[in-house]
């Protein structure tokens, strides 16, 4: 779908690039220049995601600031780092999964909603919200077993000093932390919160791509009457915008929708965190419930306890929602198979 924002007043309107879909796509150069785009992404904001998961499964509220100098003096700058190379071995089949779901979703469900007789605005947000549910839903089966492993990895040395709830086991790397959890939880252990993983993701990406959707064109519609109303209507009947504002629109969409979604999202992301990180009882043997995971934040800080995190999260997912819907925009337009289409 493409997509012009036009000045009704004036009948002005800007041209913005059209969408790549799924057919239009080199397949082998997408999913490989992606992986190497985006683990240098997940490189770039793991450190934000170690002091995030830390303040979640804390017994009180410690601010981001005082987690991060904490977590340097004590365990070294490395431990901004720890259970990175786990999750880097998970983001590239992940990510494979969610990009493949995402496209196929997005291009077929677009074209459903046009034929319906749904407006485009509205074809297309309806079309992102889809395929950003179905993208989540597909990635977290390689998603959620990455994250408990590396989880535990993040919060090893943090939480498990102060919290009776804490993993018994100490883990050497990735491997030794998989193996131990699979002998003594079986595949169910890998998979803990792969239900509220998917109650936390799904609806997440379903409203962060919906609400890009809705913010892109909100954002093209100041860009366009801003540039239209510089000069005269004959020379501004069909503006282009160039590569530069095109990026910057497309950023400053992506950073509105991440917050958005970060905000509506945190408690369920707190309680998952908890779940796949902290035992249920000091012996270890007793899964935690949601509802344990509840009552124990709530015991310890009221329902506020839910929002622990909120700064870094909101900070990681602003920030990751702009670098990854430019890099991954900018991954399209290089695996076009025919470059005219950028035009």
């Amino acid at each position: 779908m493409s997509m012009t924002v036009a000045e009704e007043e004036s009948g002005e309107e800007v041209h913005v690039p059209g969408e790549i879909d799924w057919q239009m796509l080199d397949k082998s150069k997408f999913f490989f220049l992606g992986a190497a785009l985006f683990s240098g992404v997940s490189a770039t904001l793991y450190p934000v995601v170690v002091l995030k998961t830390r303040q979640q499964v804390a017994q009180s509220q410690v601010s981001c600031i005082n987690t991060a100098f904490s977590l340097i003096r004590g365990e070294g700058f490395r431990a901004l780092y720890r259970g990175f190379g786990t999750s880097l071995m998970g983001t590239i089949p992940a990510r494979a999964l969610y990009m493949a779901a995402l496209e196929v979703t997005k291009s077929n469900v677009g074209t459903a909603t046009v034929r319906f007789g749904l407006a485009e605005p509205t074809a297309a947000a309806v079309a992102n919200a889809a395929a950003g549910l179905s993208a989540a839903m597909a990635a977290q089966l390689v998603w959620t077993p990455v994250d408990v492993v590396s989880q535990r990895l993040m919060v090893q040395g943090g939480c498990d000093s102060g919290n009776p709830k804490a993993s018994a086991f100490r883990y050497i790397n990735g491997i030794d932390a998989f193996r131990k959890i699979l002998s003594s939880d079986g595949l169910r252990g890998l998979y803990r919160g792969f239900g509220i993983s998917i109650l936390t993701y799904a609806p997440s990406n379903a409203v962060w791509w919906a609400s890009y959707s809705v913010a892109q064109r909100m954002v093209w519609g100041g860009v366009g009457y801003y540039l239209c109303k510089g000069g005269d209507s004959a020379a501004n009947s069909a503006l282009k915008p160039d590569t530069k504002t095109v990026m910057a629109v497309q950023g400053a969409s992506a950073a509105v929708a991440g917050g958005m979604a970060a905000l509506i999202t945190m408690p369920l992301d707190t309680i998952k965190t908890r779940l796949q990180v902290l035992d249920g009882d000091e012996n270890g043997r007793c899964r935690p419930t949601v509802m344990q995971t509840v009552r124990n934040l709530v015991k310890e800080g009221g329902w506020m306890a839910c929002y622990r995190g909120l700064g870094p999260r909101w900070a990681s997912m602003s920030m990751s929602a702009t670098t990854m819907i430019t890099t991954y925009e900018f991954l399209k337009r290089l695996s076009a198979k025919n470059q005219e289409v950028l035009t």
